[in-house]
């Protein structure tokens, strides 16, 4: 019998010095990112019963087992959690794009908006002295600086663009990197074995790759038996980004208007080209396309302003009775707008039937129309509020689903200091009954071998 207490008292003591371990490791790590709470499970050993070197029947007890270290996981709040975080991937790096975007569109005092205004004003100006060499100087002034307001705003945009493919790039690089471990972690969750200390790391240091993946690009996992994933673009499995120890790359690519997109290379699908359809990928993309847009904008209205000032011109005559020469250069889109005329003389306010301000009078009903360089620039500014406004809606719902299905995974996985103080106390007391037992155990003894 004190052989029976002797072994349940030490098999306790292993397994309630496991548990406080297991506890402790909960305690240490309630605010580590990606740890998802412990759980140990203790067995009862197997009871036998067999005949004594007396030949009188006996039965032995076995005490506990630790059985298995598992973790507090759901696969589909994970799984919720990661749809949330690819959602608000997108919107997220959409709207920052988007929010630059809309800086670049530079509407202030040195922008193109007002340096258009500044056109017209200084036209008017003009018109009250016509043969004025100062306000013939400030209205060539106006032009150069109105040129010089899309050059500069082109430059940016140029500038955001490759931005935004360099952010591109460092991401595929992070999601490359990250399918990789990915694949390494397959291996190691074989070699571990369910249930043990390793094997709860490599899968929570498995979950919190994924997570970070798919917040960069829409993906669907399935696990085998050993806790290993097979990742695939969402609703596309044939192209597999990880499979075993394999793992796919993917790269970039740029259109010279800017737009990005994406390959996948594999030895199974060789090189592929693929849209994301969620994840930072998707939005960064959205945003390249949306600025190759307003790219092409900008240059109509540069293109468009250029011609439209060279045919007013055209009518005119220079203080010298020659007819106007052309004012812009717009061969090279909005980044390469230049003024064309530095001499006052040539300045063409005259035409031929109204004298020497005629030609001004007219700047304004054949250059500054409804459909005009002004009002497009106008309607291009408030169309990117809209977008900017629309991206900043989405970043909101999204991240307030993100908090949620997040929330609700953490409900499961995380650590409940509360309940971990709980379970701290029941295993000491636990540890504190088997030391007893133990003690009871060799006591018993001791007074049996007094008999003799």
């Amino acid at each position: 019998m004190s052989s029976d207490l002797l072994n349940i008292g030490s098999s306790g003591l292993n397994a309630y010095r496991g548990a406080l371990a297991t506890v402790s490791e909960n305690v240490t790590n309630a605010n580590s990112e990606g740890y998802t709470r412990r759980r140990i499970v203790l067995t009862e050993s197997p009871v036998s019963s067999g005949t004594s070197i007396l030949y009188r029947p006996q039965v032995t007890f076995g005490g506990v087992n630790v059985g298995s270290i598992t973790r507090s996981w759901d696969q589909f709040k994970a799984a919720d959690a990661r749809r949330a975080g690819t959602e608000a991937g997108e919107a997220s790096a959409k709207y920052s794009w988007m929010t630059n975007l809309e800086t670049a569109l530079n509407d202030g005092e040195s922008g193109i908006g007002t340096r258009l205004t500044q056109v017209f004003t200084k036209a008017d100006e003009l018109s009250a002295d016509p043969n004025g060499d100062f306000p013939r100087r400030a209205f060539l002034n106006a032009i150069d600086e109105t040129a010089s307001a899309f050059r500069q705003t082109a430059s940016d945009l140029a500038r955001l663009a490759d931005n935004i493919e360099t952010q591109a790039s460092a991401k595929a690089d992070l999601i490359n990197s990250d399918l990789t471990t990915l694949g390494r972690l397959n291996v190691q969750l074989r070699k571990a074995g369910v249930g043990t200390s390793t094997y709860a790391q490599a899968s929570d240091e498995r979950d919190r790759i994924l997570d970070e993946v798919a917040g960069l690009v829409n993906i669907d996992v399935t696990y085998d038996d050993y806790g290993g994933v097979t990742v695939t673009l969402a609703n596309d499995p044939d192209k597999v980004l990880v499979k075993d120890a394999t793992a796919a790359l993917i790269g970039i690519q740029r259109a010279p208007d800017g737009q990005i997109g994406f390959l996948l290379s594999s030895a199974a699908l060789g090189s592929t080209i693929f849209t994301p359809s969620g994840g930072e990928l998707a939005g960064l993309q959205a945003a390249a396309e949306q600025l190759a847009g307003r790219r092409t904008q900008l240059d109509g209205i540069a293109t468009d302003f250029a011609a439209a000032l060279n045919t007013w011109s055209a009518a005119g005559l220079d203080v010298n009775n020659n007819a106007g020469q052309p004012m812009l250069d717009a061969t090279g889109g909005a980044i390469a707008l230049s003024a064309l005329i530095t001499d006052p003389d040539l300045v063409p306010a005259a035409n031929a039937t109204d004298g020497a301000f005629g030609n001004l009078a007219t700047l304004s009903s054949t250059v500054r129309t409804a459909s005009g360089a002004e009002d497009r620039w106008t309607a291009l500014v408030a169309s990117h509020a809209q977008v900017v406004s629309s991206s900043k809606t989405n970043v909101d719902v999204t991240s307030a689903r993100k908090d949620i299905a997040f929330s609700a995974r953490d409900a499961v996985s995380g650590v409940d200091l509360d309940q971990e103080a709980a379970d701290l106390l029941r295993f000491q007391q636990a540890y504190s009954a088997c030391a007893h037992i133990i003690q009871v155990a060799r006591d018993t003894l001791d007074e049996i071998l007094n008999l003799f």
